[in-house]
């Protein structure tokens, strides 16, 4: 599983971000499972997660975008539009690649499954 940060206000990767990534249980509860900073091209540094703990189920990533968009400069309303941002996501097949990226800016985020 990996992911990368895009700021779209700036055009330019998403350094800085912190990110979490959690494996939802059936009963809601979540564990978190690590968390990470993105490197200066907007990307984690090797994946977020592989191998045998990888299996079928349900995950969140959290990016604290807020956090990010205040140090880049972007000039935001108190609070925040966007603050931070949860991505729930199911993978129903572990042993294929999953990429989650996040495209944000002051007032917007997208995200797809990538490859």
């Amino acid at each position: 599983m990996t992911t990368h940060v895009l700021d779209t206000a700036s055009g330019r990767p998403a350094a800085g971000v912190k990110i979490e990534l959690w494996a939802v249980r059936a009963d809601g509860g979540r564990d978190l499972v690590r968390e990470a900073i993105t490197n200066q091209d907007g990307r984690i540094d090797g994946a977020l997660f592989q191998g045998a703990g990888f299996s079928v189920g349900t995950f969140e990533l959290v990016f604290h975008a807020g956090d990010y968009l205040r140090a880049a400069g972007h000039t935001l309303t108190e609070p925040a539009f966007l603050d931070v941002v949860p991505i729930r996501f199911g993978v129903a097949d572990a042993s294929a690649h999953y990429h989650v990226p996040l495209l944000i800016s002051p007032y917007g985020y997208s995200t797809y499954r990538g490859s």
